[in-house]
């Protein structure tokens, strides 16, 4: 479903005509060069594009105008191989939509000391040609990613593919569809908010669709595509005997697989990248969707539980982030702790709905009484989260602003059987501490709700508020709280 290379950033080097044609010739090659070099860089998981060297205000402004209405292009990098006189970016950078990182390197990684003349130096003059460049955004007030070091450096080429891969996340994000089926959980605060200051902040839209609407395309699946899915679930996980064809809860499987197709057909008929239900609002459905919402997020669908439109859209944002990278991402819940001093943990978990890209291994498919919603017992993949570095995310609506918190944690290996727990489920330590994290999370507003990524940093969470201009505020090994009280009330003065 999600398809990298079919996105592009453009490769943009400034210089000027004072310096003759034959340096822009060099200018050009070697801008070429490097521009070939990282669109076959491995970690970059998207074209990088070549572009004409840009010498005047009218090039430059051409070009970005081109970028904001090319429909692959997420966003552009810019080098300034010589030194590019910044007024003549003010007219394009003050256009450009689309993200920019600066890429500050030059393109020889060493001072060829014995042969050095001034042809070389009026070559080679990114040193100050890209702070001329940095001035002129810093003026502007622009956000941008700086990236600096030697082209050819893998701490660079990776800074750079973790940016590209923020910038198709924040393209997709900008053209999003969210449907939410029903509203939003009666009574909860933090899985509402304002949807038009979201689509205003974010570019994704997010509308409702009644149940009702949802149930017509379930009750169309035809009983052919309901048993090529059954042989499906059977092929890839392992089923409960009762599920099993002959067994007493086949019907249900059936049911599950029924509404696992209707639900896939409404998201792509109405272009929907993301979606929302809630156990309050299920009428006309036999169950409330578990195994289908599980298995829609593993292929990409961002999905938030009792209406969370929020964390579903950035599901989908942090999925399509991490695409092609080992690991999963997920909708989570922070369920219930473990506060024994000598091992405190958080049980991650919810009703039904985790998907199983962040499973341990083989998920089991089982069905079980729910005890809320007042419909039949639904189907849903039981599994465990392995160990590892993880982080959580919240996108939480402060009135005046949308802030994204981010709390890096450490997941342990579950080592109980839980016998009767029969949800998929994730343990993890919160940073720095038990006590300091929870606290931070709390004082911060963070949901209850969180996507839960295992394959992707603080770092590229920090990338997408830069671009879409949010606060950020991150809980990790070096968070104090007297420190984040006051962080947090600077901000509020800030965007006040």
């Amino acid at each position: 479903m999600i398809d990298l290379k079919k996105y592009e950033v453009w490769f943009v080097t400034g210089s000027q005509h004072l310096y003759g044609e034959e340096t822009l010739r060099q200018v050009a090659e070697h801008s070429q060069i490097i521009a070939e070099f990282l669109d076959k860089a491995a970690p970059i998981p998207i074209r990088v594009v070549f572009k004409p060297v840009v010498k005047t205000p009218d090039e430059i402004y051409a070009i970005c105008q081109e970028a904001n209405v090319a429909p692959n292009c997420v966003g552009i990098i810019t080098w300034m191989h010589t030194f590019s006189p910044a007024k003549m970016w003010i007219r394009g950078l003050a256009v450009l939509q689309k993200p920019l990182l600066h890429l500050h390197t030059q393109f020889n990684r060493d001072i060829p000391w014995s042969n050095i003349d001034m042809d070389f130096m009026n070559l080679n003059q990114s040193a100050h040609g890209d702070r001329e460049f940095g001035f002129i955004m810093a003026r502007m007030r622009l956000n941008r990613k700086i990236v600096v070091g030697f082209w050819q450096q893998p701490d660079v080429v990776e800074k750079i593919a973790a940016w590209s891969r923020v910038a198709v996340a924040a393209f997709e994000l900008k053209n999003m569809k969210v449907v939410r089926f029903g509203d939003n959980m009666r009574q909860v605060a933090v899985t509402d908010g304002d949807k038009v200051a979201a689509e205003m902040t974010f570019g994704m839209s997010v509308n409702t669709h009644g149940i009702g609407d949802l149930v017509a395309v379930i009750n169309q699946m035809s009983d052919a595509s309901i048993d090529q899915l059954i042989t499906e679930y059977n092929d890839t996980y392992t089923l409960m005997n009762s599920l099993r064809k002959g067994g007493a809860q086949y019907s249900s499987l059936r049911d599950a697989a029924k509404i696992e197709l209707g639900l896939r057909a409404f998201l792509e008929d109405g272009g929907f990248s993301a979606y929302t239900d809630t156990f309050e609002d299920l009428h006309g459905m036999t169950q409330l969707p578990g195994i289908a919402s599980q298995r829609l997020m593993a292929d990409g669908y961002g999905f938030g539980g009792e209406g969370d439109w929020k964390t579903s859209a950035m599901v989908r944002t942090m999925k399509v982030m991490a695409s092609g990278l080992p690991g999963g991402n997920s909708f989570m819940e922070d369920y219930t702790y473990h506060f024994n001093p000598e091992n405190p943990l958080v049980l991650g978990s919810h009703m039904l709905e985790i998907c199983p890209s962040i499973a341990a291994g083989k998920p089991t498919c089982e069905i079980h009484p729910l005890g809320i919603g007042g419909k039949a017992d639904p189907v849903r993949l039981v599994f465990n989260a392995p160990a590892g570095p993880a982080i959580n995310v919240s996108l939480i609506d402060m009135g005046n602003r949308f802030r994204l918190l981010v709390n890096e944690v450490e997941a342990v290996a579950v080592s109980e059987a839980l016998p009767k727990l029969p949800v998929a489920r994730a343990l993890w330590k919160p940073m720095p501490d038990m006590q300091t994290g929870c606290a931070a999370w709390i004082l911060a507003g963070g949901a209850h709700h969180t996507v839960y990524s295992q394959n992707l940093t603080t770092s590229h969470v920090e990338d997408l508020a830069d671009i879409f201009g949010v606060e950020l505020v991150v809980i990790d090994r070096d968070t104090n709280l007297r420190q984040l009280k006051n962080e947090l009330r600077w901000s509020e003065s800030y965007y006040r």
